[in-house]
């Protein structure tokens, strides 16, 4: 029964390590939760260990893949926006506890968090928390879920599913393509579509 569980583990992280919009941990958990019948709040605490320990993960290996994909000058306006966030700290956790709640992917939040090199304790702890009410409200759902299993499968195609993956998309493209420091010093909206090395 232990490696069930660490199946839970490994799949959030490998579900949040990645750095593009990918199907929510909570997706893995909740279908080996139904399918080998395991404890809820067991897999809630091993999956969100997983799934922080992917995202912790990602913000190290951000600024990495950055500077090597990346223009120097992409990089840049992608630390001012980090650099804007370090100057109130406590908003900013706000915005990382509220997004974590959100259904919405935190690819894009530690993707800029990562880049910008805020300090981890800055986006995992809030993360943690918003991931772990978060997933605890839908595992314990899952139990509904369960029962209705087809529902589940119909769902993965949903408009909520794919708008979701498609915001995820926005949301990147407005990281990597917006001139952040433009937008912040002069109030105009630019665009730098050469963000390549």
């Amino acid at each position: 029964m232990w490696w069930q569980y660490l199946l839970v583990f490994f799949g959030a992280l490998l579900f949040d390590i990645v750095p593009f919009p990918f199907a929510p941990a909570f997706t893995v958990m909740v279908f080996l939760q139904i399918l080998f019948d395991l404890n809820v709040w067991a897999v809630i605490i091993i999956g969100v260990l997983g799934s922080v320990l992917g995202r912790f993960i990602l913000l190290l290996y951000a600024p990495l893949m950055a500077n090597k994909y990346l223009k120097a000058s992409k990089n840049e306006d992608i630390k001012f926006l980090g650099d804007k966030m370090n100057q109130n700290k406590w908003k900013g956790v706000l915005v990382v506890l509220a997004y974590s709640l959100l259904p919405l992917p935190t690819t894009p939040l530690f993707l800029g968090g990562g880049i910008s090199k805020i300090k981890p304790i800055y986006i995992i702890a809030p993360f943690l928390v918003g991931k772990f009410t978060s997933d605890s409200i839908v595992l314990h759902l899952g139990k509904f879920a369960s029962e209705n299993q087809q529902n589940i499968i119909d769902d993965i195609f949903s408009w909520q599913s794919i708008a979701s993956f498609i915001l995820g998309f926005v949301m990147l493209f407005c990281l990597f393509f917006i001139n952040w420091r433009t937008l912040i010093h002069t109030k105009k909206l630019g665009f730098d579509f050469k963000i390549l090395n």
